[in-house]
Order: C-alpha cells, then sequence, then structure tokens
C-alpha cells in the first residue's frame, strides 16, 4: 500500500473544492470512469429492496454506475443523477448502455449543498464516496442534511458512503499518521488528504490532451509520487479526501438530524404523536469505506 499525503486546508473550503475536487474530476472523468463499474454489494442491496415506483436521487452520481440498479429488477424505481462534473454526467446519461442499444439516463447537473428540491420530492437518496469530498465539517453536515430534506418525512430512505482511515490489505492506500514519538495511530477524527490520480501511459498524448475513446483496459494509480521521467510526461492530479474515522460518519449524521430539528431513533421512541425523526437502520465499515443507512419517520 502506497501513503496519501495528508495536508492542511488553508483556502476557502469552496476555493479548495473547485481546484481539488471539481478541476480534477472533469479532466480525469474518462479514465476514472474506466476504473469505476462495480457496485458495492450493500448499495446494490439497498436498491434492490426498494418498493417497486420508488423514485430517487444518486447524490455525486459520478459515471452513473448505480442508475441502472437493480440489475434483478431493472426499471422497478427511477434514480435520478446529480453531479457537478459536466463531464462525467455525459458519461452518466448512458451508464448501463451496450453496444447497439443506447439507454438515456435522468442526469442534472448541480451542486450536491444546493436545494434545488422541493422537500421530500424522493423516496430515497444515496451519496456513494462523494461528501468526503467537501472541505468542511459544516458542508459535509449540510451535505447530510440535504440529503434527508430530500426525501419523503415518512418513508424516506437514505445511504451513505465515504472513504475510511481504515484501509483493507487490498487498497493502493495507507491512511496512518505518526506520534511524535514516531508511533503509528489512526486519529479520533479525519484526515485531509491528497491521493494523486496518475493518468495511465495511454491516457496521456505527446502533446499533452487526452483521448475520447477510453480503452476498458486502462488503468489507474493512485500514488503519492511518481519516477521524475514519468512526471515530466504524465500529468499528476491531487484529489482532496476527507478521510473519516471510525464513528466519525455516525456522529456528522446525528449532528445533521439534530440540526434539522428531528429525533434521532427509532419510530417506537417518540413520545407523542406527530413527531418526525430518523432512525439508523444500519452503519459500518465495508472495503475501505464506512457506510449509514437511514430511514426518516413521522409518529
Amino acid at each position: 500500500m502506497k501513503p496519501v499525503k495528508s495536508i492542511t486546508i488553508i483556502d476557502d473550503p469552496q476555493v479548495h473544492e473547485d481546484q481539488h475536487v471539481h478541476a480534477v474530476y472533469d479532466q480525469i472523468a474518462s479514465h476514472f470512469s474506466s476504473t469505476r463499474y462495480k457496485p458495492w454489494p450493500i448499495i446494490a442491496k439497498f436498491l434492490s429492496d426498494l418498493p417497486t415506483g420508488w423514485i430517487g436521487l444518486d447524490s455525486g452520481t459520478g459515471n452513473g454506475k448505480y442508475l441502472p440498479l437493480p440489475a434483478d429488477r431493472p426499471g422497478s424505481v427511477l434514480t435520478i443523477g446529480l453531479d457537478r462534473s459536466r463531464n462525467l454526467l455525459q458519461i452518466a446519461q448512458h451508464a448501463g448502455s451496450e453496444p447497439g442499444c443506447l439507454i438515456t439516463r435522468e442526469v442534472v447537473w448541480g451542486d450536491i449543498l444546493g436545494s434545488g428540491w422541493r422537500l421530500g420530492a424522493f423516496d430515497y437518496t444515496i451519496s456513494i464516496a462523494t461528501i468526503h469530498h467537501l472541505a468542511s465539517h459544516d458542508r459535509r453536515k449540510l451535505a447530510v442534511q440535504r440529503l434527508l430534506q430530500a426525501v419523503s418525512p415518512v418513508h424516506g430512505r437514505v445511504m451513505i458512503y465515504v472513504w475510511a482511515i481504515e484501509q483493507d490489505d487490498l487498497s493502493k492506500r495507507s491512511i496512518p499518521t505518526s506520534d511524535t514519538d514516531g508511533s503509528v495511530h489512526y486519529p479520533l477524527t479525519g484526515e485531509d488528504v491528497f491521493v494523486p490520480w496518475v493518468m495511465s501511459q495511454n491516457q496521456h498524448t505527446a502533446k499533452g490532451k487526452f483521448k475520447n475513446d477510453i480503452p476498458s483496459s486502462a488503468t489507474s494509480k493512485e500514488v503519492v509520487s511518481t519516477a521524475p521521467t514519468l512526471a515530466a510526461e504524465i500529468p499528476v492530479y491531487n484529489r482532496y479526501y476527507h478521510m473519516f474515522a471510525k464513528g466519525e460518519l455516525k456522529q456528522l449524521t446525528i449532528q445533521a438530524v439534530e440540526g434539522l430539528g428531528l429525533m434521532v431513533g427509532s419510530r417506537e421512541c417518540a413520545n407523542a404523536k406527530g413527531c418526525r425523526g430518523v432512525e439508523i437502520i444500519q452503519e459500518g465499515w465495508e472495503r475501505s469505506n464506512y457506510y449509514v443507512e437511514l430511514r426518516r419517520w413521522v409518529s
């Protein structure tokens, strides 16, 4: 595993995200998409278990790999994809298409912190590997609140995934920090880092432009540095991430819920009729990610 670079954010969070998230993904969109095609099992099951006819939002859809799901009941639910990257949205618009059979998906260009939807417009929302790109605690909390506000207060479901400091053995990333005595530990709060993205050799032309026809065999490398000869030929893009610590996503969710004036817990915990709340259905760690599943309710 190769380490990533810890950073301190000194810019305005929005400026930092514009430079180290939005600009980067517009540059690497095709190459990035070619490496992101397999759905996470827990997310696939979440979508498969949804009632037929539900409409949802994939906030930060990227290349739209979750828009065709559920695979076992195609078309049983409608997921609308939202992303800030126009280049990724162009890919997401036809996610799941096969040669000779072009499928058009519903996608929207927008910001995950925006409030372009009426309250309760959706039955479910998912945010997969997106909130960790927000450069402050308050912005990450607001993103969770936007997901909660977008779903039905009666039955709305929410699924969130973020990268974890605790990486598994198969990960290319290693995120430890060091004490003053040199010992390694994991902080109680998350770590702000740059994860460089290196374009593979066949993605970069001699003139420094990127090919539009990305082969399916394209590969990526997430590394801290490259050899001088390679660095001179192929650009390295620093992507900003807030790597979440154990328990941090759950605590962020609780703060977001309480900030909306909602109860945290099951509907059975309500002590009066008409109370509104959010239940944490499940939370945990899967393959270097933390996740949380939520359900809104009214007593």
